[in-house]
């Protein structure tokens, strides 16, 4: 399959001088700029990034049913929602097991633009069986930029006509950039003050250079998928594929998650009518979930040790990783790590996982594998609240 440029190609891959490109949703996407993520990463925390996000999935909901339908579909409640309002939610099969996670964003009074990791465009057609309701994949006609970090709301200021004044946390307005219309929402993926741009294709790299321009002065930079890994995981933010397994793609019951097995109970709102999953959800609710998605943070002296024993320096991971890691209670595992890294800002080696409901209280002292001059090792972790970084500036 030969992989798709974004809109914003032209510009990305003359900026990437380490070619270090990879597969996102069919598109090519940069995994660093620069030969090293680091300065992509610090522009986050520091300055502003620029992050190309359009191989999102996106959908055009509208009609006299697009509420209606959204709210059989998420466990989010969309009919409460006002023009300008921006939902995080995921959605389940008939189990109240997630098949993938996104925003719902209500455009108009019957308007809506549904972003996700995957395709969904058939499970919208099925579940909106019966609604007057239309459903389009706009995916390639919608183009996409994140701008993440301190400096980024000065940055839009500087290029929009109004509209970001007072704008609060996932909230979305439209505007335009040098004349040409945009919508912004306060969202992102870094945990940080962000905002994310939606705009029509053919805009794309008039938008992109006027940001690249202003953002210049305020020490922004292009960054990439090793950059976003580090702060999403600070951000305490799970990752489709990564950090669970899609019901749609799941072989056995095991791989299956439910929100409340995931640290989403409070995006699950079962006084709303009926949506898909909700009586198994419900059922989850009253006993309460056999597994929690978590923090665990490595304890230092315990990773020093290790390799000081062999005679090393300690090896922190800097690009972030994602695999399955074996966590521990004496000798029963309690559960597994599924992403975790060095974190720069908070000086800290610190991993998400999922462990049993019994291990997963804050403060509980586990053991992690790891991998030591080829040998399997054990280091203490303890389990902590998520997110690991939670800056005011991101909602105020």
């Amino acid at each position: 399959m030969i992989l798709k440029p974004t809109p914003f190609h032209p510009r990305t891959s003359v900026l990437c001088e380490s070619h270090a490109w990879r597969r996102w949703s069919g598109y090519l996407a940069a995994s660093s700029y620069e030969l090293s993520h680091e300065r992509e990463y610090h522009s986050i925390r520091n300055a502003a990034a620029l992050f190309d996000i359009t191989p999102l999935y996106k959908y055009r909901v509208q009609g006299r049913d697009a509420a209606r339908l959204l709210d059989r579909v998420v466990t989010r409640n969309v009919a409460r929602t006002k023009v300008g309002d921006v939902l995080y939610t995921p959605w389940c099969d008939h189990r109240g097991k997630v098949l993938d996670d996104g925003t719902v964003a209500r455009l108009g009074e019957q308007l809506f633009r549904l972003t996700s990791a995957d395709p969904n465009l058939r499970w919208l057609e099925d579940c909106a069986h019966g609604l007057d309701v239309d459903i389009d994949d706009v995916s390639e006609q919608v183009a996409a930029l994140a701008l993440q970090g301190p400096t980024a709301r000065a940055i839009l200021m500087q290029l929009t006509d109004g509209g970001l004044e007072g704008l609060k946390f996932f909230r979305l307005t439209a505007t335009s950039i040098r004349g040409m219309p945009v919508e912004i929402s306060r969202t992102g993926y870094t945990g940080d003050l962000g905002f994310e741009i939606w705009m029509q294709a053919e805009h794309a790299l008039a938008i992109w250079d006027a940001l690249i321009e202003v953002g210049a002065n305020y020490g922004m930079a292009p960054a990439g998928m090793f950059a976003l890994d580090v702060a999403r995981i600070e951000a305490g933010l799970m990752l489709i594929d990564v950090d669970y397994v899609s019901a749609r793609k799941a072989l056995i019951e095991s791989q299956l998650s439910s929100p409340f097995e995931l640290d989403l109970a409070w995006t699950v709102n079962t006084d709303k009518p009926s949506f898909v999953g909700k009586e198994a959800l419900v059922a989850e609710q009253a006993r309460g979930p056999a597994w929690q998605f978590v923090g665990v943070v490595v304890d230092w002296d315990s990773f020093e040790r290790l390799y000081l024993a062999v005679g090393l320096a300690p090896r922190v991971p800097i690009p972030a990783w994602r695999m399955s890691v074996p966590i521990f209670s004496g000798g029963e595992q309690a559960g597994y790590a599924t992403s975790g890294g060095w974190s720069p800002l908070l000086k800290k080696y610190i991993a998400l996982a999922h462990l049993q409901s019994k291990w997963a209280a804050p403060g509980t002292s586990l053991e992690m594998e790891l991998t030591v001059e080829h040998r399997r090792k054990r280091a203490i972790v303890t389990v902590v609240k998520k997110p690991f970084f939670n800056p005011a500036r991101k909602r105020t």
